[in-house]
């Protein structure tokens, strides 16, 4: 009876703590919700903006977010993390590697350029999935009408083993 009524504040406590937080935690999204992330992305683009970011889900320290290109930006490094991408539409020139062009930094994390000299290019579409590792030059260097990606941050692991 006592595990069962601790089981059970344990299961309010975590519920009211997510309730305060609702963006937080989403650990589920729908074709149809993702559909409709699509279609936001069109529509919250502004002018000549190269990328609209909108949320699939999260689970900190993880956010899997829908990106829609509809311009080339710029070229990008995540000094302590990985990132994946699947295409869920559209295609793309992707170079990866090289040396980015007129670099800034951006945060404390993260660099951006105006491109990659060298690299490796390679045509993305519809299905493919890549991933960049950690301080890996990255940048879509010509889009193809539009692309929609999901695309997810991996930070560094801190240690441990799975």
């Amino acid at each position: 009876m006592r595990t069962t009524v601790i089981s059970l504040a344990v299961t309010v406590l975590a519920t009211a703590a997510l309730a305060q937080a609702p963006d937080a935690v989403k650990t589920y999204s729908s074709a149809a919700d993702v559909t409709a992330l699509r279609a936001k992305a069109k529509t919250d683009r502004k002018g000549d903006e190269p990328l609209v970011v909108e949320r699939i889900l999260q689970l900190p320290p993880y956010n899997a977010n829908l990106e829609y290109r509809a311009k080339v930006g710029p070229a990008s490094i995540h000094e302590k993390e990985a990132e994946f991408f699947y295409v869920i539409d559209g295609s793309a020139t992707m170079v990866t590697g090289g040396k980015l062009q007129n670099e800034k930094r951006t945060n404390a994390e993260n660099l951006t350029g105006t491109g990659i000299e060298g690299g490796t290019p390679r045509n993305v579409g519809k299905g493919d999935f890549i991933v960049v590792p950690e301080n890996t030059p990255h940048w879509f260097s010509s889009i193809n009408g539009s692309i929609t990606m999901m695309s997810l941050h991996a930070p560094r692991s801190s240690g441990g083993t799975h």
